[in-house]
């Protein structure tokens, strides 16, 4: 067998894929870890995993990649599937195109990744593997072979693969500094009470501090450059915003999910940075954008979401959704003000010089800007075609 390249989390499923593909006479085997910002420690442990199992073993290191092509657009299109910014589904796509130009490079005849039958990311990945590495054939190990994690399990403690899952505690944790992804065991159960322990990101109502935290957060064309005054990079403001959302609870999401083969499942996310600077920039937009835009735009969004939520990064329809996008916000400047309190998020200001927003023609106290007499006309003539109607049926 040629070399194979397996796309390496570190976790359970990959894991078991190095053993497998020995098994199966791949003795040549290269492990590519893709660092979006899952945490130093879980990186760390995949290339221990690795170098226990004796593979070749890379870390690619895209984290402000991630953060600017990919979280930044997410901001400017409000993503939002369903209640899930999304987070694990925006990652996948560079995952794949990364791992497919080091495979490449490596001179891989085989690319193996470790994603189920029943999930999403085995077409986020396969899509982007494939955008970038064609003619390259592609295993899926988990989901040829039908696995369970219980079978996977007992598997890794067989064959001696290092793996940190139990069958009492089965958790799936998929993580980037986007977002975090948790679910497996009882969690897959629509009316199970998530256990604390699986929060690691935001706290818990009653740890959460006993006083409103305010945050201002000042945008440039859509993009957050400010945090509380201090210059940031998007990452920079992708994890302040986490600290800052997190410690007041804010960004827990358990939510029922339509999977793009049919299924509903339970997910549960932690987003707090997501979620805040997501809130503020659709404040900031509904400030400075015609009404005409924002209706429109709102349809822009939701399919936006479609898109990123299905892995195609790379179709041109989301070339076209994206220019929309950048037009509406290259207005998209100025600050917003937020209050956080006990895992509630509440807008409390917003300010643009691009703002949409006359103090004079709104103020009732204000009667030469606007004057209401001029208004009688129009009023009258409202709903008309309403009126006929009526008349007509009796």
């Amino acid at each position: 067998m040629g070399k194979a390249v397996i796309i390496f989390s570190g976790g359970l499923d990959t894991t078991i894929c190095v053993p497998l593909m020995r098994e199966k006479g791949y003795e040549d085997i290269s492990t590519v870890t893709v660092d979006v910002g899952q945490p130093a420690t879980d990186v760390e442990q995949a290339t221990e995993r690795a170098r226990i199992m004796g593979t070749d073993h890379h870390v690619l290191d895209v984290k402000d990649e991630f953060a600017n092509e990919y979280c930044v657009p997410a901001i400017k299109a409000n993503a939002d599937y369903f209640g899930y910014p999304l987070s694990t589904a925006i990652a996948r796509p560079l995952i794949g195109k990364r791992a497919a130009e080091k495979g490449v490079e490596l001179g891989a005849e085989v690319f193996i990744h470790g994603c189920t039958g029943k999930g999403n990311d085995q077409f986020r990945i396969e899509h982007g593997l494939r955008m970038f590495a064609p003619e390259i054939p592609i295993l899926a190990p988990v989901r040829e072979m039908n696995l369970t994690r219980s079978w996977e399990i007992e598997y890794a403690e067989k064959v001696g693969a290092p793996i940190g899952q139990s069958k009492d505690k089965i958790w799936s944790i998929d993580e980037n500094f986007w977002g975090r992804s948790i679910e497996g065991g009882r969690l897959e159960e629509p009316g199970y009470a998530p256990p604390e322990e699986i929060f690691e990101w935001t706290a818990s109502f009653e740890d959460a501090s006993d006083q409103p935290e305010e945050v201002e957060i000042e945008f440039s064309k859509g993009v957050p450059v400010k945090i509380n005054g201090q210059s940031v990079t998007p990452r920079q403001s992708i994890e302040e915003a986490n600290k800052i959302a997190g410690r007041n609870g804010v960004g827990r999401i358990d939510m029922m999910e339509d999977r793009m083969i049919g299924l509903k499942v339970r997910e549960n996310y932690e987003c707090p940075g997501a979620v805040l600077l997501i809130t503020a920039h659709k404040a900031l937009e509904a400030l400075v954008s015609g009404h005409e835009e924002r209706r429109f735009k709102a349809l822009v969004d939701q399919q936006w979401a479609e898109m990123a939520y299905r892995g195609l990064w790379w179709d041109p329809f989301m070339e076209d959704l994206n220019a929309f996008i950048d037009s509406v916000n290259s207005r998209c400047t100025g600050k917003v003000r937020l209050r956080l309190f006990k895992s509630s998020l509440q807008v409390i200001g917003r300010d643009s010089d691009f703002a949409l927003y006359s103090e004079a023609d709104a103020s009732f106290d204000d009667v030469e800007s606007l004057p209401q007499s001029q208004m009688t006309g129009m009023v009258r003539v409202h709903g008309m075609a309403s009126q006929l109607y009526k008349q007509q049926r009796g």
